[in-house]
């Protein structure tokens, strides 16, 4: 596309939206790593604040990115995987001893395959639990008995029925959103 068309297409599409100043838990985090989470959002085309609630679910608030689950040796932001961190080429080791605002790059390549399929927090929390329900309806189910699975995140299943869907095990992810979004927490 030559300069000229590409001026025009900007001209008629009107001008890129501007970031928010403020985001879910912004207040809970340094600035840097605020101005990170929208940077990396905006490229992704997701909602800052949709990643943010992800994060605090994934790390108790904490936005720690040391924090280890002791049974799954899941590490960081969004719990990398061992796998996971393998698959990305690096380990949870260097993930546990990186800063927060280093470990936002690592959570941005693992995002970039989802990009512009994050459009709500359920999508921006499959991405990390269960990536092929990215794009469903919040009642697929996405763990449902006998499956290993399922008794692994039966906490999730919120009116007990003996199966999870998407809904359900992103409902505490939105709980971390509304608390995020509160004047306490809201930066």
């Amino acid at each position: 596309m030559r300069k000229d068309d590409a001026a025009a297409v900007a001209a008629l599409n009107g001008p890129a939206p501007k970031p928010p100043s403020t985001i879910a838990w912004g207040k809970k985090v340094t600035k840097a790593f605020k101005q990170k989470v929208i940077a990396i959002s905006g490229r992704l085309q997701c909602d800052p604040s949709h990643l943010m609630a992800a994060m605090a679910f994934e790390t108790g608030e904490s936005f720690r990115p040391d924090i280890v689950n002791a049974a799954s040796g899941a590490t960081g932001l969004i719990q990398f995987i061992p796998a996971t961190a393998e698959a990305l080429g690096t380990s949870t080791a260097a993930l546990k001893a990186m800063t927060a605002p280093e470990q936002l790059d690592w959570v941005e390549k693992y995002l970039k395959p989802f990009l512009g399929r994050m459009g709500s927090v359920s999508d921006v929390y499959m991405t990390i639990l269960w990536p092929r329900a990215v794009g469903m309806p919040d009642a697929t189910v996405i763990f449902p008995p006998p499956q290993k699975a399922y008794e692994q995140n039966k906490g999730l299943d919120a009116n007990k029925d003996g199966q999870v869907t998407k809904g359900e095990a992103a409902a505490k992810v939105y709980a971390k959103l509304t608390k995020g979004l509160s004047k306490e927490w809201r930066g």
